[in-house]
This record gives structure tokens, C-alpha cells and sequence, in this order.
């Protein structure tokens, strides 16, 4: 039977530890750029040696059609090109691998799962904002869409008897205006004010003569 020091116990389950941790972070290399998860997946390699890691059988048909990740609509490189996902943002520079040697300790083992967890958090919550407001744009566009649909058709959705009431009145309108057309126009004339006056005060005298001739 083997006998382990405790030491080396430690430094075998940290080791098979970070196989796992190395293996769930496995991509999809070419198409979907989604993640492999141990015991899944197909992994192809190359006359020259470079590994394609494939999430399923979809991409790897596709790879071997020779398509092109940024032309296929289901493709995250697709979706990243148009802008339909968040692309560049900071949080992803924490995922790049440093190729450098660090010694294991317990303590930096433990901030980074804490530090992993967060960091998961904060792209999460800054895709779901992206997404949000990307679909409250799409929502206005949609708006703005509908209002020129119905203004195109709306006697589709308009009745043929709505607005007799106006069409009346207007027809009524119309036809006054013309009467008032067809009338003749009456002469204005002027006359002066003190010529008005002159005219009223003889009258009145003659008035006054007459009735004295009545009495007499």
C-alpha cells in the first residue's frame, strides 16, 4: 500500500482540481464558442497538429463545410459582430491565461474561486443590461413601424360610414358659399354727415310747417 504525506495529499487534489477547472472552461473553438463540459464534446485533430474542440455535432458539421463563424446567424461571432452581444467590456480580460508558474497555497486557491464567482456576477449583470437596452431600441423602432403601417392603411381599419357627420356639415359649408357667390352685390353708398343733418333739420321744419297749417 502507498503511503502519502499529508502535504502530497493536498498537492494531488489541487492538481486534479484545476484539471477539472481547466477542462469546464474548455470553448468551442470555432463555431458557437460555448462551453465543454468534461466527457463532452468532439474533438478533432488536424494533419498539422492543431486541436479543434467542438461543443456538438452542429458545429463540427459546420466546421467541415468550411463555413464561416462570422456569416452563420447562430454563431456568437456572429451575434458579437452585429451587436447583439456584449463584445468588449473589461470583466473578459480577467478570463485570459497568464502563463506564468505560481506555487500553490490554499489562501490564493480560495480568493480566486471567490474572485472567479464575482467576476461571473459582474458579466452577467452587465449582459443583461446590454440586452435590455438593446431591446428597448428595438421596441421603439417597432413603434415607429406600426404607426407608418397604419397610417398606410388605415382605410382598412377605418369605416366607410365614420365621419358622415363632417362630410355633411362640409358639403353644407360649400354650399352656402356658393349662394352667397350667385347673390348680386348690393351698391354701398356714402354720404356725408353734415349733408345728413342739413337734410333732417328741413324735414323737421317742413313737419312743423304742415302741422300748423293742420291747427290754423
Amino acid at each position: 500500500m502507498l503511503n502519502y504525506s499529508r502535504k502530497s495529499i493536498i498537492f494531488i487534489v489541487a492538481n486534479s482540481k484545476m484539471k477539472i477547472m481547466k477542462d469546464r472552461n474548455r470553448m468551442c473553438t470555432e463555431m458557437f464558442d460555448s462551453k465543454i463540459y468534461p466527457g463532452h464534446g468532439i474533438q478533432f485533430v488536424r494533419n498539422d497538429c492543431k486541436i479543434f474542440k467542438f461543443c456538438r455535432g452542429k458545429c463540427h458539421k459546420a466546421f467541415k463545410r468550411k463555413k464561416n463563424p462570422r456569416k452563420v446567424r447562430w454563431t456568437k461571432a456572429y451575434r458579437k459582430a452585429v451587436g447583439k452581444e456584449l463584445a468588449i467590456d473589461p470583466s473578459f480580460e480577467f478570463e485570459k491565461r497568464r502563463n506564468a508558474p505560481i506555487k500553490y497555497n490554499r489562501e490564493m486557491w480560495s480568493k480566486a474561486l471567490d474572485a472567479i464567482k464575482k467576476v461571473n456576477e459582474i458579466k452577467e449583470r452587465r449582459q443583461d443590461h446590454f440586452v435590455m437596452d438593446r431591446l428597448r431600441k428595438g421596441r421603439q423602432v417597432e413603434i415607429r413601424m406600426d404607426v407608418k403601417d397604419v397610417q398606410r392603411n388605415i382605410s382598412l381599419i377605418r369605416s366607410p360610414a365614420a365621419g358622415l357627420k363632417e362630410r355633411r356639415a362640409r358639403e353644407e359649408a360649400d354650399r352656402e358659399l356658393l349662394m352667397e357667390e350667385d347673390l348680386p352685390e348690393e351698391e354701398i353708398t356714402y354720404v356725408d354727415a353734415r349733408q345728413l343733418e342739413k337734410q333732417l333739420e328741413e324735414s323737421a321744419e317742413d313737419h312743423l310747417q304742415d302741422a300748423e297749417m293742420i291747427k290754423a
